[in-house]
């Protein structure tokens, strides 16, 4: 599991890469915001959005590969669990000489599997990634409320701006007829006085409608600098969203895994005590007539014990098999779910097409 420990140290590095981009990308657009309202220009640059897209995606790719790579382990365990069941070939030698230090030596191989060791450490390893993507989907959401924040005040903020621009181009209408009336009056004006009176009076009207006209173009640079933030602001809210889903997804198919683990583990570690109980009943059943009232003793405590257990097992067989079902059936949705989001790494995976 060497390699394994090393992909979960190098998925944890991702993470924390991941982490530090989207957080200097939500800091640029939170910088943005005052640069957007006083309209001047905004740096954000679009492939900061896809240089995080381009390394979320290779982090998810990890992640998926882990947990294909925890799928195939889980598989494993039928075999270790068979293997356990049987006798080894030098165990089966051994039992041509003596099956008492045949069945020896499978008890000691038995007391000392490893099996639920490398169980829990399989559950643990589980735990961890399951652990790496709560805390990215936490970062995710925290950064998504950030933005949809800012997002809304801008909102606000460009409403508010084109609003004060429709009063301003009201004002410059509402002027054009009275500048319109001065020149016409200028233009039939033959008093000297008069005329001058009327040139002042529209010299001071082109003063305030030029004004008026460089407040429109501000006004208009503001909008338009707002609106292509927003834009932004909506396309990373978007990005934020989905990578939260794709966690999600991941984080589903996982925590189902498990519980199919620890299903699988008691039902293999059940049948395991049972072939061990058969065992004893068979090796009681050998013994020799001399002890044959001890060992019929025996026999009859041990029947009365097994048929209890045989009776609570029955009962409780049920609830174990409605309960196994209801994981498979959570798991089958888990692994579809999976496999469509992650459908190039699942092929890979399945074909065996590594390094092609």
């Amino acid at each position: 599991m060497a390699d394994f420990n090393a992909q979960i140290l190098e998925s944890q590095k991702q993470v924390a890469e991941a982490q530090s981009k989207i957080s200097d990308l939500t800091a640029r657009i939170d910088a943005a915001r005052s640069s957007a309202a006083n309209g001047q220009a905004i740096d954000i640059a679009n492939a900061t959005l896809e240089d995080v897209h381009k390394h979320v995606d290779v982090m998810n790719a990890n992640i998926a590969e882990l947990i294909m790579g925890l799928d195939d382990v889980t598989a494993g365990f039928s075999k270790d669990f068979d293997a356990m069941r049987s006798k080894t070939g030098w165990e089966s030698f051994i039992g041509i000489f003596s099956s008492a230090k045949s069945e020896s030596l499978r008890q000691e191989r038995l007391r000392t599997a490893s099996v639920d060791e490398k169980l829990q450490d399989l559950i643990a390893k589980s735990d961890t990634i399951v652990k790496l993507l709560e805390n990215q989907l936490a970062t995710l959401n925290e950064h998504k409320a950030r933005v949809e924040k800012n997002l809304t005040e801008t909102l606000t903020d460009r409403e508010t701006t084109v609003g004060e621009l429709e009063q301003v181009r009201a004002m410059l209408q509402g002027m054009d007829p009275k500048i319109i009336e001065l020149e016409n009056k200028i233009s039939v004006e033959t008093d000297a006085a008069a005329r001058t009176r009327l040139e002042s009076d529209l010299a001071e009207l082109n003063k305030q409608h030029n004004a008026l006209v460089q407040e429109e173009q501000v006004k208009v640079a503001k909008s338009q600098t707002l609106e292509r933030y927003i834009e932004t602001g909506k396309t990373w809210v978007d990005s934020l969203q989905n990578q939260a889903a794709t966690q999600m997804v991941l984080i589903n198919k996982l925590q189902t895994d498990t519980k199919q683990r620890v299903v699988l583990y008691d039902a293999l570690t059940k049948s395991l005590k049972t072939a061990q109980q058969q065992d004893v009943a068979h090796r009681i059943n050998e013994i020799g007539v001399e002890t044959d009232k001890e060992a019929q003793a025996a026999m009859a405590a041990i029947g009365a014990a097994t048929n209890d257990r045989m009776a609570d097992m029955l009962e409780r067989h049920e609830g174990d098999i409605v309960f196994a079902r209801k994981v498979l059936e959570e798991k089958a949705k888990a692994d579809e779910r999976f496999a469509r989001r992650f459908q190039a790494i699942v092929e890979k995976h399945d074909k065996n097409l590594y390094g092609g």
